[in-house]
């Protein structure tokens, strides 16, 4: 079967340069859909597997909520979202959920002469933008945290997401664990009855309007940040001290996480403690059937996110993607192992 598969593999479908989506139109053996926030790593990896196996992976970059309800509906191998599923979901649903890797969202604003990194927030402030309490560049409580910095008396034009997005969650999440106010009047969830702002789709379309839009503030996952060349917020952490997004800071946040504490390895790490935290430090994970309808098409997905957890840290370290701690991707392939099987009760997968 794995011949026959291998035989019909067909090239990798990769990213538009300019919106970074995988062309539907290219056939591959390995079908998944999902969220975008760790998009650019799984085209990078997938690049690097094709070359290595000749199989070719197909990631339709359309959002946590489109991957979850494709999943559901059984026309891809796998589905992936920053969200990740409640255990009495996974149960009923039949589903396994595991962590792929991790990475940091990031505030990006367009702001005339301000460059990278200069603009600092704290979690109230950014709140209270996307929550339309704050409207002007120039309100004091930017001010305050941005004393050497000449704020513009500018109108902000706050840009989020327009479709179902675990970015979107991981965001509110955060928002809401710092403001009583977005929590009450906005809450936690992957869509939201957004009080203010535009929407765009994906961490690509956040990107793209931002980096149109004078005076915008969005929120995306740091590789889209860097590859867009976008304007990025320092922030005020839990513990109270200025950092910056960067690899080490996503892992300092993901230090002391309990990933065997949540069904399905789900653990939010927003807000974490840690001098050196990123506040908005995420995970996202991939979801499979225990006992898939194509057990071959899922035979040889495993086999691809085997292959990244072994080979694809340093690609996903030159992204400033964290990869997922050795001890938990040795209880992850221990799981595959134990719970994801054929039609005959034969795991899929042979731990090492």
């Amino acid at each position: 079967m794995r011949h026959l598969i291998r035989s019909a593999a067909v090239a990798i479908a990769m990213a538009a340069a300019s919106t970074l989506t995988l062309s539907a139109a290219m056939a591959a053996d390995i079908s998944g859909a999902g969220a975008t926030f760790p998009y650019p790593i799984y085209a990078k990896w997938a690049d690097a597997y094709k070359k290595e196996t000749g199989i070719g992976l197909n990631y339709q970059s359309i959002g946590s909520g489109g991957g979850i309800k494709q999943i559901k509906a059984k026309t891809v191998t796998f589905g992936a979202s920053d969200a990740p599923l409640k255990g009495e979901d996974l149960e009923s649903t039949g589903l396994a959920q595991f962590p792929m890797v991790m990475g940091g969202i990031v505030p990006v604003v367009n702001l005339e002469g301000i460059k990278p990194g200069e603009l600092v927030l704290d979690g109230p402030t950014l709140a209270d933008i996307f929550v339309g309490k704050i409207t002007n560049w120039n309100d004091a409580a930017i001010a305050k945290l941005n004393p050497d910095v000449k704020l513009p008396d500018q109108a902000i034009a706050v840009v989020h997401r327009s479709d179902g997005s675990g970015t979107t969650f991981n965001f509110s999440y955060y928002l809401a664990d710092v403001s009583a106010d977005w929590k009450s009047k906005v809450g936690v969830n992957t869509a939201l009855e957004w009080p203010v702002g535009i929407g765009a789709k994906g961490n690509e379309g956040v990107a793209n309007n931002v980096s149109q839009t004078g005076g915008s503030i969005g929120y995306v996952e740091y590789a889209y940040a860097k590859q867009n060349k976008l304007t990025y917020a320092d922030m005020i952490n839990k513990d109270g001290k200025k950092v910056e997004p960067t690899a080490a800071a996503f892992s300092a946040a993901a230090a002391n996480a309990d990933w065997s504490s949540q069904p399905g390895y789900g653990v939010i790490l927003a807000n974490q403690p840690g001098a050196e935290s990123w506040p908005m430090t995420s995970a996202t994970w991939i979801l499979v059937y225990k006992k898939p309808g194509d057990v071959a098409a899922t035979g040889e997905a495993l086999k691809f996110f085997a292959w990244s957890y072994a080979k694809g840290d340093d690609m996903a370290g030159a992204l400033d993607y964290v990869p997922i701690p050795d001890a938990v991707v040795k209880s992850v392939e221990d799981m595959w192992a134990k719970d994801i099987v054929g039609e005959d009760g034969k795991p899929l997968y042979s731990a090492m």
